[in-house]
């Protein structure tokens, strides 16, 4: 927590500090770009800088985890630091990288805010900035353990399998280890980062759900084409570029999007390319004969734009408490609904517990009916494809 003599500089000072935010953030990424150009080229996704997603979610997590600070001095927001530490353990972050980045995120501060840049703000700051830095270091010093794997030490080399186009702009790849082993375990839910040479010379990384269950000897992923501008650099890479017998790095798996185990309800909504960590979760309860009453919620654009539709409703078959609701803004003959999913038309036993993942308007909108039909905020578990633009939501 933070210590009396912080406190009450943080309070005066968040709202400042907070507004300013963007542009501390932006002026961060500048100075520390320029003084280490591989940071840029081999870890951060290029694409959420030029786009400005990756600065906002910095921005919000600082902001949010100094308001939690304040808000609840008794607790740590662990909900939010595990999806950071997830997500940085998945790219073989280490701890010498906070102290890189904490000096050229305090120069940035003082360069935009200046003179109300005080010794006593300066040192409360600093104090917030540690009590963050230090509690994802912890978390992924025990996720790296987990993994057993050595910090930062994440990557491994795995060759695909099988390659299988699912729609227009998804393709699916199943990848077994390179030496011949078995693929490590995982949870269902998590996720691998998988890491390309681009023709610039660049190593972009990429993460991508684990869309099969744990314990076979391979992995499945499946990555959807990113169009626009720009356009996803590794999605569009191994679409066009990686065949069968293709060697490919990838990391140890993680992801806090896991299946608890248990025999309550679930609610498994998803949206898009956002269904690859439910087949998991499904083809999981499938495998173990799980009899656990599931709900199973998809939206997508048409039938024709939905990735394993077809094993989707094998599975959903499979359990003897399975249902499958489907809404399709153009459903065509397929009988699913058109428009966008409502869950507050279904119905829910108590106790429900929940796992979202798809796009943040999707989330939004999902974990809000979910909230107003009574379900508690404990029980709703999301997972947000890229960076988390809303951190402290859960907090």
């Amino acid at each position: 927590m933070l210590s009396e003599q912080a406190v009450p500089v943080v309070r005066a000072t968040l709202p400042a500090v907070g507004g300013a935010l963007d542009r501390i953030t932006e002026r961060f990424y500048g100075r520390l770009f320029a003084a280490h150009p591989e940071l840029l080229r081999d870890l951060f996704n290029r694409g959420n800088q030029a786009n400005g997603e990756q600065r906002q979610a910095l921005a919000g997590s600082i902001a949010a985890f100094a308001a939690a600070l304040l808000e609840h001095p008794d607790r740590r927001p662990d909900a939010m630091l595990a999806r950071i530490a997830h997500k940085h353990a998945s790219l073989g972050v280490t701890s010498e990288q906070y102290k890189v980045v904490h000096e050229h995120l305090f120069a940035a501060i003082v360069e935009v805010l200046g003179d109300a840049v005080t010794p006593e703000v300066a040192r409360a700051w600093d104090e917030v900035y540690w009590l963050m830095a230090n509690a994802l270091i912890a978390v992924e010093a025990r996720l790296y353990q987990e993994a057993g794997v050595t910090e930062g030490e994440v990557w491994r080399s795995m060759e695909i399998a099988e390659r299988r186009e699912e729609t227009a702009d998804t393709v699916s790849f199943v990848l077994r280890p390179a030496d011949g082993s078995p693929a490590a375990a995982f949870r269902p839910g998590q996720y691998v980062s998988v890491r390309v040479a681009l023709p610039d010379g660049a190593r972009q990384i990429r993460q991508y759900s684990l869309s099969s269950a744990p314990g076979r000897p391979q992995w499945r992923i499946t990555v959807k084409r990113v169009d626009g501008d720009p356009a996803g650099e590794v999605s569009s890479w191994l679409h066009a570029r990686a065949r069968e017998g293709d060697a490919v790095e990838v990391s140890a798996p993680f992801g806090d999007l896991v299946l608890r185990e248990g025999d309550g309800p679930l609610l498994l909504a998803s949206a898009g390319i956002g269904s690859t960590p439910m087949l998991a979760m499904l083809d999981h309860l499938v495998e173990t004969g799980s009899a656990r009453p599931v709900v199973v919620v998809h939206a997508d654009r048409a039938p024709a734009s939905h990735a394993h539709a077809a094993e989707l409703r094998r599975l959903v078959d499979a359990l003897p408490q399975g249902t499958l609701h489907l809404w399709y803004e153009e459903p065509g003959d397929s009988g699913a609904l058109p428009g966008r999913a409502d869950v507050t038309a279904l119905d829910l036993p108590a106790g429900t517990t929940a796992y979202l993942c798809g796009p943040l308007p999707f989330l939004r909108a999902v974990r809000g009916d979910l909230l107003g039909r009574g379900t508690a905020a404990a029980d709703i578990h999301y997972e947000v494809f890229g960076p988390d633009l809303w951190l402290g939501a859960e907090s």
